[in-house]
């Protein structure tokens, strides 16, 4: 992969990318994702934030391979601090991270979404924790992906401003994913299925503690709500 060949999930990511928005890739490592949509003329400029100095000097060196570092400012910063006041940021993309991290990321710096119109998102796992945070924070979700690459199921969420509330089932599976039932959230959920069977029996077979306990109550009722949704 590189800057004019990304990978299918990132292309999902890019997608839902506005025409001609000013766009924040947060955890951008490469820069690709930026750069791509910069070169295919879906962007009008981006920033592209990294927190490991490694994955930012690789970000900088490709973004000045491509001829883009009038269009593309790669900032050493954590999470959403490579957003500036006057940056003008109308789209951020965060990609490649666990949910519950990505929530974190959104949640810890607020207000540096002040103008942001949407998010986009791309967990690896834990995408209810995204969907958990946009309630909270009177965002809602427009638009759901799922997708398979290299033996890995991904989600993309779109989110933008609004209110709106999702049942339990909907926050954990999804609830675009939910009614469009494609073959990968089949897979996907009928693995949940399995590893969540899995780790009951674990717990049934060890020491009954009140926090094991605890944990199977939870396990078990995750696992029946899955279990009616794929009889559904």
């Amino acid at each position: 992969m590189n800057a004019k060949n990304l990978s299918e999930r990132l292309r999902l990511v890019a997608s839902f990318a506005e025409q001609g928005t000013v766009l924040a890739d947060i955890g951008s490592d490469h820069a690709y994702l930026p750069c791509w949509l910069f070169q295919q003329g879906q962007i009008s400029r981006a920033i592209a934030g990294e927190v490991v100095k490694g994955p930012f000097e690789s970000a900088k060196r490709n973004v000045a391979k491509e001829g883009l570092t009038d269009k593309v400012v790669v900032r050493l910063e954590n999470g959403l601090q490579a957003i500036y006041p006057d940056d003008g940021v109308e789209t951020v993309t965060i990609a490649g991270m666990g949910g519950s991290l990505i929530a974190s990321i959104l949640e810890n710096d607020a207000d540096r979404l002040t103008g942001v119109k949407r998010i986009i998102v791309q967990p690896n796992i834990h995408a209810k924790a995204i969907r958990v945070w946009a309630v909270s924070n009177s965002w809602k979700i427009l638009n759901e992906a799922i997708l398979k690459e290299d033996h890995k199921i991904y989600e993309v969420l779109v989110l933008e401003r609004g209110d709106q509330s999702y049942h339990p089932e909907e926050l954990l599976m999804g609830p675009l994913l939910l009614r469009q039932r494609s073959a990968v959230f089949q897979e996907k959920w009928q693995g949940e299925l399995n590893e969540i069977s899995r780790v009951i029996n674990v717990l049934t077979q060890s020491a009954q503690s009140e926090e094991a306990k605890s944990k199977r109550k939870q396990l078990s009722d995750t696992r029946d709500m899955i279990e009616r949704v794929l009889k559904s």
